[in-house]
């Protein structure tokens, strides 16, 4: 049985992640700045509790709130959540939870997963690595601030389409190869 690791060592596996990856190929061109800055949070979530994911979840909204120093967090599941369809449901509910609780328009969930697939694209495709990650998470992410990013960059709506042409160019054995160092990188 492997080894469990531990909360740390998942932390430094997404930060390796969101480093190389996301960083290092510009993913999100402004996630260097937070980087530099130091306001991105990461909490591991261990349990198969569904009901304490979304009491998480609420609790970093609250913290968002109540912290100016912390631009955006990361809700790591690396014991939950394996299965992208499990993922997927958990994503429709968390967002549904957001408007419950009246964080429609104040925070925006971005989702992350190693099994990735964007709706109609094949299993193979190396653009789905564009939402591919270590672990399942949920990227949570203050709106006001994504319009503040968006306004300052040019040609924002032109990111996906980079980023899609970017990870078929490198194509699927560099994409896996960079997500697999991630994991070297952070134990």
């Amino acid at each position: 049985m492997p080894k469990l690791l531990t909360d740390q060592q998942v932390i430094s596996i997404t930060q390796a992640w969101v480093k190389s990856f996301i960083i290092g190929y510009s993913i999100c061109p402004f996630a260097k700045r937070e980087w530099d800055r130091g306001s991105i949070y990461y909490i591991v979530n261990r349990t198969m509790d569904i009901e304490y994911f979304l009491e998480q979840l609420i609790q970093e909204c609250e913290r968002l709130d109540s912290d100016d120093g912390i631009e955006t967090t990361l809700l790591i599941y690396p014991e939950a959540l394996s299965s992208f369809d499990d993922y997927l449901d958990y994503l429709d509910i968390t967002e549904r939870l957001l408007i419950e609780q009246d964080y429609e328009g104040i925070y925006q969930l971005a989702s992350f997963h190693p099994d990735y697939c964007f709706d109609g694209s094949a299993p193979d495709d190396s653009a789905n690595y564009t939402n591919r990650s270590p672990y399942p998470m949920l990227h949570l992410i203050r709106e006001e601030s994504i319009e503040r990013a968006v306004a300052a960059y040019p040609h924002p709506e032109n990111i996906p389409e980079r980023n899609i042409e970017l990870t078929r160019r490198l194509g699927r054995a560099k994409m896996q190869a960079l997500l697999a160092a991630c994991y070297q990188a952070g134990r």
